[in-house]
């Protein structure tokens, strides 16, 4: 695939910015159903690993994009 501007209501966009809400909206759901489980007590630097999960994730899906 073809990394091309995206139309948001008129505006062009780069695609790696619609990627990066992607990610983030996705890493919400994760730290929530993390935090009802009380998974985060359990990780040494809860910041770090948020910031990690994320890059994992928006990764993951410029990989697939990409594809």
């Amino acid at each position: 695939m073809k990394f091309t501007e995206i139309n948001v209501f008129g505006v062009y966009v780069a695609p790696i910015s619609v990627m990066i809400a992607a990610a983030w909206l996705i890493l919400v759901s994760l730290r929530r159903v993390a935090n009802h489980f009380g998974l985060l007590r359990h990780v040494w630097h809860p910041a770090l690993f948020e910031i990690a999960a994320y890059i994992i994730v928006l990764s993951s899906i410029v990989i697939l994009v990409g594809r």
